[in-house]
């Protein structure tokens, strides 16, 4: 256990936050502190045909020990960290033997991690659970999905009587950012499928995922001393209000769950000549999807009409549904799910409320379902990860390159 909980705090304590304001790849220079690092570390393993791009790409090769044909497959992670919450000088608190209670994550703050709130820390009673001091966020996504697979080729490597075809693993930056297989090299990774470690609790197994855009709504205004304003200002930040309250008040992330889609404002910004309004917009289903960019587009347009054309909307797709290209290869799915219940695990399969590189890859060429990597509350101070959920993450890696060799 002190192997896997050492190796992750190595990679979590070096700050890998991306930037979505950044057009260069990785977007932010600190990624490659990290990035560096694994390449160095893949090397001391021993895999083979260990290589960095120019952009922060890493892929590596665990070859072949069995005589006859398998299937070359993959496993991939992502090492940047969300730019929603700091990142910096991650202090990680160990609890061994969870009993249970309250964890105070910070005393002088008073920031708790509650197990009447966070009910799901209760599964983990017993164990040991590695949570944040409370100042920032973990890094357990995607950080614990990078321990795992360099732990479960490190363990394939050490004990050759575990029979595996070609194994290719792949760890990339910016996916936080929604770019994380922008450019990634599928033909060069030349494998038939693959699996991205990056879900939530022990036992989940996902192959759907929300169709997702994001946009950006811009309002002009005029600003004019408001004691002669009658008929000549035009106030960005209450058009921008206007635009918001059109949206469905009840389709947003905090009353949504399942397959619901969402409409979730993420940044506001405003004064009297220039309000600026982002949002994402989220559904599994494709024709629901469409019809909530057509909202997004129909209530600018009327907004456009009433105030003279000052608002302008950009709306660009992020990521489609993977379900469509992964349900004809099925058998990769199965293949997860054989070697979650060969360990012990229950599968937890439920669609992502949320995207992967995976959805990305699996529309590149690259079949992609999602594995859980254990953590949970990403993205924020209360995120934390039972050490035992990632040990069995490592398990189903190993087994699932056992059942491809004899399948």
């Amino acid at each position: 256990m002190q192997h896997i909980i050492d190796r992750f705090i190595s990679y979590i304590t070096i700050d890998t936050q991306s930037d979505s304001s950044s057009d260069t790849t990785p977007s932010t220079e600190k990624q490659w502190n990290l990035a560096n690092k694994l390449v160095d570390e893949l090397k001391a393993i021993g895999l083979s045909d260990v290589t960095i791009d120019d952009n922060a790409y890493i892929m590596a090769t665990l070859p072949s020990n069995v005589d006859h044909d398998v299937p070359t497959i993959g496993f991939i992670s992502h090492f940047d960290t969300s730019p929603d919450f700091s990142s910096t000088n991650v202090n990680p608190q160990i609890i061994r033997n969870y009993d249970g209670k309250d964890i105070v994550l910070n005393k002088e703050k008073d920031i708790i991690l509650s197990s009447s709130y966070f009910d799901d820390l209760l599964q983990y009673i017993g164990q040991t659970i590695i949570t944040t001091d409370g100042t920032t966020l973990l890094g357990a996504d995607d950080k614990a999905g990078i321990t795992e697979i360099v732990t479960a080729m490190e363990y394939l490597k050490n004990n050759p009587e575990i029979k595996h075809g070609t194994i290719r693993i792949g760890f990339t930056p910016d996916e936080e950012i929604g770019r994380g297989a922008h450019k990634f090299d599928v033909e060069k990774f030349g494998a038939a499928w693959a699996y991205t470690m990056d879900g939530s609790q022990i036992g989940e197994l996902e192959y759907e995922n929300f169709n997702a855009a994001s946009a950006k709504i811009t309002v002009k205004g005029k600003s004019v001393h408001p004691g002669y304003a009658k008929g000549k200002m035009v106030n960005a930040i209450l058009i921008a209000n206007k635009i918001i309250s059109e949206f469905p008040k009840h389709e947003i992330p905090e009353e949504t769950s399942g397959r619901e889609g969402f409409f979730h404002v993420h940044h506001f910004e405003g004064e009297i000549e220039n309000a600026t309004v982002e949002l994402i917009i989220r559904d599994h289903d494709l024709k629901h999807f469409n019809k909530r960019k057509e909202l997004a587009q129909d209530i600018v347009k009327k907004y456009n009409t009433e105030f003279n054309n000052c608002i302008e909307l950009e709306l660009k797709d992020q990521y489609f549904n993977m379900k469509e290209k992964v349900a004809p290869v099925f058998h990769i799915v199965e293949t997860a799910k054989k070697a979650m219940e060969d360990i012990g695990i229950k599968p937890i399969i439920k669609p992502i409320r949320g995207g992967t590189d995976g959805s990305q890859l699996s529309y590149m060429g690259l079949p992609c379902p999602n594995i859980f990597a254990g953590g949970h509350n990403f993205h924020g101070k209360y995120e934390y990860v039972p050490v035992e959920s990632m040990q069995k993450a490592v398990e189903v890696i190993v087994r699932i390159c056992e059942l491809t060799a004899n399948q």
